[in-house]
């Protein structure tokens, strides 16, 4: 087993609105398409890699409560907290350090109303 986590989920209230949202702040492409009747915008990915989606859906609602995700934050993810805020969302957590070793963490409120973390090693 190379990760424990293979995949995840992101709820969504207004689709477009977080898809605008993590496109801004993660600087990817998100690809949309609808699947069993949600909508899913999905995140790149290699095949690899683990990967997820921005979902919209019956049975999907925004909380920040639960299960705490922590996107890759890349070199440094300050350049992803600077542009949470200019995005509509919310700091919660500034750059804070974890560890010499193990790096450093940050956490936000998106445009829908979830609880979401990044991290990087510097």
């Amino acid at each position: 087993m190379q990760n424990l986590i293979n995949w995840f989920e992101i709820p969504a209230k207004d689709f477009n609105r977080a898809v605008s949202f993590y496109k801004a702040i993660l600087g990817v492409e998100v690809n949309e398409v609808e699947m069993f009747g949600t909508k899913m915008g999905l995140f790149p990915t290699d095949g690899k890699n683990v990967s997820g989606a921005i979902v919209q859906g019956e049975d999907y609602e925004p909380s920040t409560n639960g299960v705490l995700t922590y996107l890759n934050g890349g070199n440094n993810l300050q350049d992803v907290l600077d542009k949470i805020e200019k995005n509509n969302g919310t700091v919660i957590v500034p750059k804070t350090q974890i560890s010499p070793e193990m790096g450093y963490f940050g956490m936000f409120i998106d445009t829908e109303g979830n609880k979401m973390a990044v991290h990087s090693l510097h």
